[in-house]
């Protein structure tokens, strides 16, 4: 974790009860990984290892922000200042994450880590800063409603999940496993054909990838608490996720598949309902099927999938930009640049993601 020279100095007093922030050290690392696993809005992204990954891999700065009061941890907001030649310079809590903002002890620490951040981003003269919270928080800074995010609770070890899904879903994981005769199938050794299948994905739906150094280091800084399954034909895998382990939650993050063969055989029904009847029978007590925005395609299968969508709350204190951005996919003036990238055969689309990923945070 990289600190600033300024890292020992004061950012922010909260005047109720004496909190006082300040930047994060490397050596606040065990007390900021306690902070995260001990909060009930606690996320892997939160977490250092996620800091280091993007740091190693991306390059953007961390300027993450640690609350105390009377000299004890009362809260951690992980921040990066990242720039764009489409976004600008902006702080992000947290980027290449779907969950971010301030984990606190109560309402004063958190708003002091809120009155810290926004007197950074107008130190920095950022355009904005951007809070991914999962959970309402208790502000009401402009916010994005693009986004919606799906969890559901998952049956004790032993229950028949099948029964879990809509009557469609189980026809279809049913289909994919007998009539097709595909198999689901555990194992990080299917890393190269994860990150492939990734690419393929991305190329699909006109957006940039990820460089597969990232894949390598979440194996490495995430070691144990990382799940790789796949559904194959064979021994080929048409489709693969890459969970998280997180606490009594598992989340399903990176996937990918051969587009056309995954939809004949719905091999992404089996893929799913296989990583919910295993994360059932190992105990976990919640399956988080991550963020999708409204009315695509992806919420639509989680839907189907018997998954009800909440609503993400990523809000912005807006410094020199006086909108809430807008550089989504969902934005139609970037339709023709998405059906070029769909247009470009896949050795291009990969050199460029290698260069592009870094400033789509």
């Amino acid at each position: 974790m990289s600190a600033p020279a300024a890292a020992a100095t004061a950012v922010g007093e909260g005047a109720e009860r004496g909190v006082r922030v300040r930047h994060a050290r490397p050596a606040d690392e065990a007390t900021w990984l306690a902070l995260v696993m001990a909060h009930p809005g606690g996320t892997p992204f939160h977490l250092p290892a996620w800091s280091r990954c993007i740091e190693a891999t991306f390059g953007h700065e961390a300027r993450h922000l640690l609350a105390e009061r009377d000299g004890e941890a009362v809260g951690i907001l992980p921040l990066f200042h990242v720039r764009s030649p489409f976004l600008g310079r902006n702080l992000v809590s947290i980027p290449y994450a779907v969950y971010g903002g301030p984990l606190a002890a109560d309402r004063e620490a958190e708003e002091a880590l809120l009155r810290a951040g926004s007197a950074l981003a107008k130190d920095l003269n950022v355009g904005y800063l951007e809070l991914r919270f999962r959970d309402a928080p208790a502000n009401d800074l402009p916010e994005n409603d693009l986004y919606v995010t799906f969890r559901r609770e998952l049956p004790p070890p032993g229950s028949d999940t099948l029964l879990l899904l809509p009557r469609k879903a189980r026809a279809a994981a049913r289909q994919a496993r007998d009539r097709h005769r595909l198999e689901f199938a555990e194992g990080m050794w299917y890393l190269p054909d994860l990150v492939r299948l990734f690419a393929i994905n991305k190329r699909h739906l006109g957006s940039p990838g990820l460089p597969p150094d990232h894949f390598a280091r979440l194996r490495e800084e995430f070691r144990g608490a990382l799940h790789l399954h796949v559904v194959r034909i064979g021994s080929e895998p048409i489709a693969a996720v890459l969970s998280f382990a997180f606490r009594d939650t598992i989340l399903p993050y990176y996937s990918g598949a051969l587009t056309e063969a995954a939809e004949r055989s719905h091999a992404n029904n089996l893929l799913y309902w296989g990583l919910l009847d295993w994360a059932s029978a190992k105990g976990f007590r919640w399956f988080d099927f991550g963020r999708s925005r409204r009315g695509t395609g992806a919420a639509d299968f989680k839907k189907n999938q018997g998954f009800e969508p909440s609503p993400l709350h990523y809000r912005y204190v807006l410094v020199r930009r006086r909108r809430v951005p807008t550089f989504t996919p969902s934005n139609p003036q970037l339709a023709p640049l998405r059906r070029l990238w769909r247009a470009m055969p896949m050795r291009v689309t990969d050199f460029l993601s290698r260069r592009f990923s870094r400033y789509l945070p």
